[in-house]
């Protein structure tokens, strides 16, 4: 795999809280710099910011796009991952009870562009 620099992502969230418990559980991420107000985490070496915010209301939700047959929440974003440990993450994240928008699986199998994905949302997404 190239060597990807590190990205940063601050996000809204409406629960700090529940948020954080998420993202440490989930993906086992470690803590930078927090106040009462917001978290720095780090996603796979990437700062990854929740940022707290009141909790939004139906115009503020997602929208989706067909992708493979597939309705895809939008925005999104994603970790690029080798195999096994997107394997080792899909496991875990079933383990854990995770409700998944779309189940872990292979999209455009065969093809370029061929990859393994999954769609679930944070506990600060769900409505």
């Amino acid at each position: 795999m190239n060597t990807i620099s590190p990205f940063h992502l601050a996000v809204p969230i409406f629960d700090l809280q529940e948020a954080r418990e998420f993202y440490l559980n989930c993906f086992n991420c470690k803590i930078g710099r927090e106040s009462e107000n917001w978290i720095d985490l780090n996603l796979y070496g990437h700062q990854y910011v929740l940022h707290l915010r009141p909790r939004p209301d139906e115009s503020d939700s997602h929208s989706y796009n067909m992708v493979d047959g597939k309705s895809v929440p939008v925005p999104h974003y994603g970790v690029v991952l080798d195999w096994e440990e997107w394997e080792n993450l899909s496991d875990h994240l079933k383990q854990l009870g995770i409700e998944f928008i779309i189940e872990p699986y292979v999209r455009f199998e065969g093809e370029v562009g061929e990859q393994a994905t999954m769609f679930f949302l944070d506990p600060s997404e769900m409505h």
